[in-house]
C-alpha cells in the first residue's frame, strides 16, 4: 500500500460501526476513508473532525502562556496540535455488508480510491434498465457523481428537510428533471405555486389547477369545506343523513334519465341546498327514493348554522366548485411532471384537494395491480410540500390520514411519497417515520433535528451536530435509494 495513502490509524476504542482515528493529515467532512478489518476492505465516512493540542488545553487561563509556547514552537518548527477523526463504518464496497467485528487500534485508515466511489454511487441498474437519478457531487470528493436508485426512492418513500432557503425546491426539481429523464411520472403538490415556470426532461410540465366537483366530494371532504369541524356533533350527524338521502335521490334520478355529468352535480348541489333550506325554516324535509318517503327531522337550531355553512362554501369556493370538473386524477400524464397548483386555495381547500387526490391515485393503483380498467397505469411519486401544514403532529386532517395509509400501503402498488418540510417537529412523525429515504438540507432548530433523527436509522449524533453548518444546496442523503449515507 502506497504510504501517500495513509491519512491516520485507529486509536482507542473501536466497534463494529464507528471508531476514531489519528491523522497524518487534515481529514475533511464527509470525506470516504477504507480500513482492512478481518481480511477485507471496508468504506468509510469521516463524520467529525477535531482539533487539538496537548500543552494549549482548556486547563491554560493565561494567555500570555500561550504566546510563550507558540513563540518557542515557532523557534523550533513544530505545531503542537492533533487531528482526530471520528469514522462511521459503512461496509464493504463489493457486497455493502458491514463487518461483525471492529477495527483494531493501529489499523491503518487510506483514502478511498475513486474508481471505488464512482462505483459506489454511479448508476443503478436493474434488468439492464437505468434506474438511476443524478443529485449531485460528494462535498469531500467533488469529481465524484451522486446517483440515487429511483426505484428504492419509490418503494420506500422520500423526506426532504431544512429550513426555508437551504435548496429544498432546487432538490425536488432535480429529482423531477431526473425521473422525468427516465420516462417516469412524478405529481408535485405545489402549495406556492413556483415549480409550474421551469422545464422537466425537456418537457413542459402538465399544470393542473384544480377544480372541485361537488359530485365527486365525499361527506367528510364537504363538512372540511364549509367548516363543521369535528366538535359539532349534532350538525355532523344532520348533514351526513341530508347528504347520504340526497346523494341515492339522485343515483336513482340519474340511472332513469340518464342525466350528464353537470347534471348529476348541479341537481346533487340544489337538492342539497333545498332541503337544508327547509329544514332551517320548518325542522323537517321529505324526500322520494324508490318510491318510498324519506323524512328528516330536526330542530332548526341545529339546521340553521348548518345551512348558513352551505351557503358560505358555495360563495367562498366559487372560483374552485365546477359541475363539469372530472377527476383530478384524470388529468395526470406519465413521462412528465404534473404540477398541482395549490397557491390560490385556502389550507382546507388545499387539504380536500390533497387527499381526494391522493386517495383516487391509490385506488388507481390498486386497480391497475388487479388488471382492471384504470387511467393511472404506472408507478408514479407524489411530492407533498408543506408536509407539516397537510399532515400535523397535533391535529386530524384528510390529508394526514390518506398520507399515512399511502406511506404504509403504496410501495405494494407503485405509488411513492416524498413528503417536504421546513419544520419537521411538526410533521406526523408516523408518517416521517415511514419515509426510510431521507435528504436533509441545513436545519438549525434543535427540535427539528431531533425529531429528524428520531426519525431515522442512520443520523448519528455527530452528522446531526453538522445540520447547521451546511451551505446552501448541501445536505445529507441516507436510506436505501443510495448504497451509503453522502453528504452532497
Amino acid at each position: 500500500m502506497s504510504e501517500s495513502r495513509i491519512v491516520g490509524y485507529v486509536v482507542g476504542e473501536a466497534t463494529p460501526i464507528e471508531a476514531t482515528f489519528i491523522a497524518l493529515k487534515p481529514p475533511r467532512l464527509g470525506q470516504y476513508v477504507t480500513l482492512p478489518i478481518d481480511g477485507r476492505e471496508y468504506l468509510a465516512m469521516v463524520q467529525a473532525v477535531i482539533c487539538g493540542d496537548v500543552i494549549l488545553n482548556e486547563e491554560i487561563h493565561d494567555p500570555n502562556v500561550v504566546k510563550k509556547i507558540k513563540k518557542i514552537r515557532a523557534e523550533k518548527g513544530e505545531t503542537g496540535r492533533y487531528l482526530k477523526a471520528r469514522l462511521m463504518i459503512l461496509g464493504d464496497a463489493e457486497t455493502f455488508r458491514k463487518p461483525r467485528i471492529p477495527p483494531s487500534p493501529g489499523t491503518e485508515i487510506c483514502e478511498a480510491d475513486i474508481e471505488i466511489l464512482n462505483k459506489v454511487f454511479s448508476q443503478y441498474t436493474e434488468d439492464n434498465v437505468d434506474v438511476s437519478v443524478p443529485i449531485g457531487t460528494l462535498i469531500a470528493h467533488p469529481e465524484v457523481k451522486v446517483h440515487l436508485n429511483v426505484n428504492k426512492l419509490l418503494s420506500r418513500h422520500l423526506a426532504i428537510l431544512a429550513v426555508t432557503g437551504a435548496g429544498k425546491s432546487n432538490t425536488v426539481a432535480v429529482l423531477t428533471d431526473g425521473i422525468v429523464k427516465l420516462g417516469g411520472c412524478v405529481v408535485i403538490f405545489d402549495m406556492h405555486s413556483e415549480y409550474g415556470s421551469a422545464k422537466y426532461g425537456n418537457v413542459d410540465p402538465n399544470i393542473i389547477r384544480p377544480k372541485l366537483n361537488p359530485w365527486y366530494l365525499s361527506v367528510e371532504e364537504l363538512m372540511v369545506l364549509m367548516r363543521i369541524y369535528e366538535t359539532h356533533y349534532r350538525q355532523r350527524s344532520l348533514f351526513r343523513r341530508v347528504y347520504k338521502t340526497v346523494k341515492s335521490y339522485v343515483e336513482e334520478k340519474a340511472r332513469e334519465e340518464k342525466l350528464t355529468l353537470r347534471e348529476k352535480s348541479q341537481m346533487f348541489i340544489e337538492q342539497l341546498e333545498s332541503h337544508l333550506e327547509r329544514l332551517s325554516e320548518r325542522g323537517e324535509t321529505e324526500i322520494t327514493i324508490k318510491n318510498s318517503e324519506s323524512k328528516i327531522k330536526t330542530k332548526r337550531d341545529i339546521a340553521f348554522p348548518v345551512y348558513d355553512k352551505f351557503c358560505a362554501f358555495m360563495d367562498e369556493y366559487k372560483g374552485v366548485v365546477s359541475m363539469d370538473a372530472d377527476e383530478i386524477t384524470k388529468c395526470i400524464r406519465c413521462s412528465c411532471a404534473n404540477i398541482i397548483e395549490l397557491g390560490e386555495l385556502d389550507e382546507n381547500a388545499a387539504d380536500v384537494v390533497v387527499s381526494h387526490t391522493l386517495a383516487h391515485l391509490l385506488i388507481e393503483r390498486k386497480k391497475h395491480k388487479l388488471g382492471l380498467e384504470t387511467s393511472i397505469q404506472w408507478p408514479l411519486l407524489a411530492v407533498i410540500e408543506e408536509a407539516h401544514i397537510l399532515a400535523p403532529i397535533d391535529r386530524s386532517t384528510l390529508s394526514k390520514y390518506v398520507i399515512g395509509r399511502i406511506a404504509r400501503e403504496g410501495r405494494k402498488f407503485g405509488l411513492g411519497l416524498c413528503l417536504v418540510s421546513q419544520r419537521p417537529k411538526s410533521l406526523d412523525p408516523m408518517a416521517l417515520s415511514q419515509a426510510n429515504n431521507m435528504i436533509i438540507l441545513r436545519l438549525v432548530e434543535p427540535n427539528d433535528q431531533k425529531h429528524v433523527q428520531a426519525a431515522s436509522e442512520t443520523l448519528s449524533n455527530e452528522l446531526l451536530a453538522h445540520l447547521p453548518a451546511l451551505n446552501t444546496g448541501e445536505g445529507i442523503i441516507i436510506g436505501m435509494m443510495t448504497n451509503f449515507p453522502a453528504l452532497v
